[in-house]
């Protein structure tokens, strides 16, 4: 996951470059280029036997009937899907509007708004994993909902920094750097402790579908709808600023008002991100049993000894 903020940090950082000196289109040109060589470099990548990784030999068995509703039928994972929708909310709508934030409301110019934005928001997403990954692993070894605790206590921290970040008067760039990119280095806990959590409640034959149904709504849903709302909250903000000076017409000035006060919307949604994961921690120790169960039990036990047919001579 650490190609996650490098990548970001690269599109911010080289793009702003691009915009500045050969306008946004060529940004986007450029960005093509990447797609491509992982497009022929994913041909090499081969699929690893299921349940290789499991001590149990049966891990790796079929899972009958549906495999959608096999997966859905996981409380925990239902609480999860939730979750991938609300994390992807904030993200995608920090990733496409903390630019226009830092150009509009603190006044900087291009690749000064692109520079910030990626260390605020991308290059702290590599200690980030790294932090999350090790105290994932250490406070899972103690209790089973560690993980989602952990997550779920990073995230209401990340809501406080991104709500003080954001209350900040403008020009206060280098205390909003530093409180926007410790919520940030925060919220990419997320990824350490849910990703996980999920390779312990799915079976191995069904981990594929998981993850698909889990991006359906992390994507789909949370993703494409973040930077949407976010945009109308931002216009309508801008309008209202606009009737309260009793203005007719909309400047940059009502603009940077409307998408200071979208931005608050990222906080708060943190917040209920914070409460769907404690109410995952809550279901995910009787979700570990029973796949553990499951894998080290056959799928019919033995027939008793004195039901077998008699061997043949």
């Amino acid at each position: 996951m650490l190609g996650l903020p490098l990548g970001g940090f690269l599109g911010y950082f080289v793009s702003g470059h691009i915009a500045a000196w050969y306008g946004w289109r060529m940004a986007f040109y450029i960005a093509c280029l990447p797609g491509l060589l992982l497009a022929v470099l994913a041909r090499r990548l081969f699929d690893a036997p299921r349940g290789a990784a499991e001590s149990s030999p049966l891990a790796g068995r079929p899972h009958q009937g549906s495999p959608y509703w096999s997966v859905l039928k996981i409380p925990t994972i239902r609480w999860i899907i939730i979750t991938g929708a609300l994390f992807n909310f904030n993200m995608y709508a920090v990733q496409t509007f903390l630019p226009a934030y830092l150009s509009r409301y603190h006044s900087l110019d291009l690749k000064q708004a692109n520079t910030l934005a990626a260390i605020t928001f991308s290059a702290v997403g590599i200690p980030g994993l790294l932090l999350g990954g090790w105290a994932a692993d250490r406070i899972a070894a103690v209790r089973s909902s560690g993980r989602l605790l952990l997550s779920s206590a990073s995230l209401l921290l990340a809501a406080a920094f991104i709500y003080l970040a954001l209350n900040l008067s403008q020009g206060q760039l280098i205390l909003f750097g530093a409180l926007m990119g410790t919520g940030c280095l925060l919220c990419f806990l997320y990824y350490s402790c849910v990703y996980a959590t999920i390779q312990d409640i799915v079976p191995p034959s069904l981990r594929g579908t998981a993850m698909a149904l889990y991006f359906f709504a992390m994507y789909l849903l949370g993703g494409s709808f973040g930077p949407v709302l976010t945009g109308k909250l931002s216009d309508y903000f801008a309008r209202l600023a606009m009737a309260e000076a009793g203005a007719s017409s909309l400047n940059e000035h009502f603009r940077a008002l409307g998408l200071h006060r979208a931005m608050y919307v990222i906080p708060m949604c943190t917040v209920l991100l914070a409460a769907v994961l404690l109410a995952s921690a809550r279901t995910v120790s009787r979700d570990m049993g029973e796949l553990q169960l499951w894998m080290s039990s056959p799928d019919r036990p033995p027939l008793p000894v004195q039901l077998r047919e008699p061997e043949l001579p």
